[in-house]
């Protein structure tokens, strides 16, 4: 498993290469164009695996290109053994192994037998685009314009490689650290409140980070004012952890510009590589170019929000720029003409939250291909995120029409129809999933949920069987494990299995409130009163408004004979869900 393979054979890329000059005997060619389309924070990159059309996420921050096991498996793909080799992050580690692709064709080009590490979690595509391809050997992050581009440049050592720029237009510039054996990471220095981390560039890391050793010298501790919890955050490794956001006067990268007043994510890990992770956040709203030769980043601002993108719609701004390029450069990219050029424009525009601008991109793409099916769901999940149900009922059922295994299509539009109404058209929608999803495949897990919240609890456990079964490293397997636990509960079987689910998942990950609520409920069922109080003490000290777990709560003290504290438990359950005690005596789960 050797990088050097690999680009040898991309090298065949470099034939086709453009090339201009950037400046006075600097030359900068175009190796190959990736086409980039934003899913909410993933930049994904479409390639084909033996000749079927998968996507990647291209993340500068993996060393090498990865397959998730649940796709090697839905691929066919034959793996071997790396003994000794180990891969870290947040999550843990993993023992990977090794998979050879026969035909892998990337921007237009099939490579024969490219080989990529197997291992990891699910990412929401078949896997990760490392730097093997990304560090070919330039790289340009262009991602508010859809795009990631290899580039190759010579007799650039005192000239800007900001070519785009136009000369009275500023820059960034931010030198990277020399690369380790084969891992060419883009580590460079960045500097918060004034103190200097070590950020790694990463685009596979949606939202930036700070680890917690990093924030406490920033102050940034979870208990500290202004600190909110952000939920639970996975990445390689089973494990997941918690995070949270905190505010921070000020962001600076390069010697230009300066991010003021924004939040920052910040939890636990063990990588003693970096300090911070410097994410697609941040690509969006920059054009980067990185000269691995140079070892520099030059780096220009587009405009609009820098960090905390997610926050975005919740008046949170996620931080402003100031500085000389704190209104960017011009956008003098050329408009789309295509329709993948206006679908990739509007994924851009909706991650930036511009919905309108983005709806208004998907209607020209579907005008330009109308049976294109990943544009119509594109467009379905868009019109289903601004409230425009039967537009996005219409879209569906024209992408299903024309492609019926499409199970995403399905599970949205199940997702979309009323649970009390329209029940033997959503089962229609997830029996459909469920025959049309490969048996590995990561689709699986959504499966279940949904059978779970139609109330089918034994389609539901046959579906998170088969995903956990194919997904023995993945870090969501906590939360698996516990809609396993959960949907045994809720149907009264299986108990002991379920409280073994429970205790995996709460091993995992301690003291989570939602799966301590599921072991509460199985304890109930299996008559260990005191346990369940025990657990769901903890649950109402974290959320105290939680009403299933005031409901099991007072079902076992009144078990235990405390009627009184029964009865203040059962009242206010009641009063924050009055519809909790007729569902759960149709479970047979009554005081």
């Amino acid at each position: 498993m050797k990088r050097r393979y690999l680009i040898a054979s991309l090298g065949m890329l470099v034939l086709d290469a453009d090339a201009w000059a950037a400046d006075k005997g600097c030359t900068v060619g175009r190796i190959a164009e990736l086409p980039v389309t934003m899913r909410g924070m993933q930049p994904l990159v479409k390639v084909k695996i033996n000749d079927r059309d998968v996507t990647f996420l291209a993340d500068s921050g993996a060393w090498y290109s990865l397959i998730s096991p649940g796709s090697a498996a839905e691929l066919g793909l034959e793996q071997e053994a790396l003994p000794g080799l180990q891969m870290t992050g947040i999550g843990g580690s993993v023992t990977p192994r090794l998979t050879t692709v026969k035909k892998f064709t990337i921007a237009g080009v099939t490579l024969p037998r490219v080989q990529f590490v197997v291992g990891g979690s699910e990412v929401g595509s078949v896997g990760l685009l490392g730097q093997n391809v990304l560090a070919l050997e330039d790289t340009e992050f262009d991602l508010a314009h859809g795009a990631i581009r290899l580039m190759r440049s010579e007799g650039c050592a005192k000239a800007s490689l900001a070519y785009w720029a136009k000369p009275d237009e500023p820059y960034s510039v931010v030198e990277t650290e020399p690369g380790v054996g084969e891992r060419p990471h883009v580590i460079g220095a960045v500097y918060v409140n004034g103190i200097k981390l070590r950020g790694l560039f990463d685009t596979g890391a949606g939202t930036s980070f700070v680890t917690m050793k990093a924030a406490a010298r920033l102050g940034l501790k979870p208990n500290a004012p202004g600190v909110t919890f952000a939920g639970l955050s996975g990445g390689v490794g089973s494990r997941m952890i918690s995070t949270w956001t905190g505010p921070v006067q000020n962001v600076k990268i390069g010697d230009m510009e300066e991010v003021r007043n924004t939040r920052l994510r910040f939890g636990a890990d063990n990588s003693d590589d970096f300090d911070m992770l410097v994410g697609a956040d941040f690509f969006l709203s920059h054009r980067v170019y990185w000269s691995s030769k140079l070892r520099k980043m030059f780096i220009t601002f587009n405009g609009g929000t820098v960090f905390n993108l997610g926050n975005l719609g919740d008046g949170q701004d996620g931080g402003n720029s100031t500085g000389q390029a704190a209104q960017g450069n011009a956008d003098a990219s050329p408009p789309p003409t295509d329709a993948d050029g206006f679908s990739r424009r509007a994924a851009v525009r909706v991650t930036r939250g511009d919905l309108a601008g983005g709806l208004a991109d998907l209607d020209q793409a579907v005008t330009r291909a109308p049976g294109n099916a990943d544009i119509l769901r594109q467009r379905a999940e868009l019109h289903a995120r601004m409230g425009h149900r039967d537009k996005a009922l219409v879209d569906l059922a024209k992408l299903l029409k024309d492609k019926p295994d499409d199970v995403d299509a399905h599970l949205l539009r199940a997702e979309m129809l009323n649970r009390e109404e329209q029940a033997p058209a959503i089962r229609a929608d997830l029996e459909a999933a469920a025959v049309a999803a490969a048996k590995s495949s990561d689709q699986r897990l959504a499966i279940a949920g949904a059978y779970d919240g139609l109330g089918d609890y034994a389609a539901a456990i046959a579906q998170y069987d088969l995903w956990i079964a194919a997904h023995r490293e993945d870090s969501r397997r906590p939360m698996a494990l516990n809609g396993r636990c959960w949907a045994r509960a809720l149907a009264g079987t299986d108990l002991a299995l379920a409280l073994k689910d429970c205790n995996a998942a709460l091993s995992a990950s301690p003291h989570t409130a939602a799966f301590l609520d599921s072991r509460g409920l199985v304890r109930v069922r299996m008559g260990d009163y005191a346990g369940a109080v025990k657990d769901y003490d903890e649950v109402l000290v974290a959320a105290p408004d939680t009403a299933w777990s005031l409901y099991g709560r007072g079902i076992a003290r009144l078990r235990l004979g405390q009627k009184n504290a029964s009865e203040a438990d059962l009242k206010k359950a009641r009063s924050l869900n009055p519809h909790l005690e007729e569902e759960a005596k149709n479970r047979g789960i009554v005081p």
